[in-house]
């Protein structure tokens, strides 16, 4: 039973005795300890969820955090959760049984019109593959599911399932943000992401965002995500710019040990190490510094 469901029925409880009981004070205590225990049936169907992951998944999860994260955006199971830039389904493998038969997951891609700009890897071939994405990661999400399990259906930005607007319960960008800032200005795709996702949500939605983080003191153009690092200032702008409500941060994610340079990009560190496969003491040094640091922010569609 989701605490909504858990939440009515405590007020229409309150509603009934109120009458003989003027405080009302037991009541909300009640509520209260509902609450917990909600709380307490969803973290602990997390945690099996997460028990059953492969090995290979759970070999990031000193760097991901997947428990804390959900429990802190308020993921809970019954949910229809938007989430941006699937990829291979980290996340998607979690959330499918912790949704459970009553939750959604909603995979989106970046926009079509946004993957030439990245040239190099995203030539004409590849391109063609990313015209039938929604399709295909659906097919392979269902092939991820069990009995029980969340369902699943696809888009990507700027051509979003417009029958969905105002069913989604949250959206997760998880290290989805950078791209999306890097190339706003060859088109808005920032800006219009972010309109597609408040017009998913219903109204109180939740936007959990985890995103590398770059320091505040850094130059504005070597933090505008092409280095994979984004200031948290210019990230609660954005939000707030589109019409979301910043509710809260989390520091489950932060890594003290990674303080990058302006020569710096975040792909050196693990698990890439992009600039050290040639010097095995420079690689070493990298791989000590973790994973990078990440800011953990909350928004709310009012």
């Amino acid at each position: 039973m989701s605490f909504k469901s858990l939440l009515m029925g405590g007020l229409a409880a309150m509603a009934l005795t109120a009458c003989g009981n003027p405080s009302g004070s037991s009541d909300v205590d009640t509520v209260k300890s509902m609450e917990v225990a909600d709380l307490t049936q969803n973290e602990n169907k997390l945690d099996a969820v997460l028990a059953e992951q492969s090995d290979k998944n759970k070999e990031r999860f000193d760097a991901r955090n997947p428990k804390e994260t959900l429990m802190f955006f308020g993921i809970e199971p019954g949910m229809t959760v938007v989430e941006a830039l699937p990829g291979g389904g980290w996340y998607t493998k979690i959330l499918l049984p912790y949704l459970g038969e009553e939750g959604k997951v909603v995979g989106v891609d970046y926009a079509l019109e946004m993957w030439p700009e990245f040239g190099g890897f995203a030539d004409e071939a590849f391109i063609k593959g990313k015209q039938t994405w929604p399709a295909t990661w659906t097919a392979s999400a269902n092939e991820w599911r069990v009995e029980g399990d969340a369902s699943v259906t696809a888009f990507a930005f700027q051509n979003r399932d417009t029958s969905m607007d105002g069913q989604a319960d949250a959206a997760l960008f998880i290290r989805a943000m950078h791209n999306l800032s890097r190339f706003e200005a060859e088109g808005d795709y920032l800006t219009k992401a972010l309109a597609d996702t408040k017009a998913l949500l219903k109204s109180g939605g939740i936007v959990g965002v985890v995103q590398h983080q770059g320091p505040e003191s850094a130059e504005d153009d070597w933090a505008d995500g092409n280095n994979g690092y984004l200031k948290k200032s210019q990230l609660i702008a954005a939000f707030e710019d589109a019409g979301f409500e910043f509710v809260a941060e989390s520091d489950v994610n932060e890594n003290p040990l990674d303080n990058p340079s302006s020569e710096d990009q975040v792909w050196r560190l693990s698990p890439t190490l992009g600039t050290s496969r040639d010097n095995e003491e420079l690689r070493k040094t990298l791989a000590a510094i973790g994973e990078s640091n990440r800011m953990t922010l909350k928004f709310r569609k009012p």
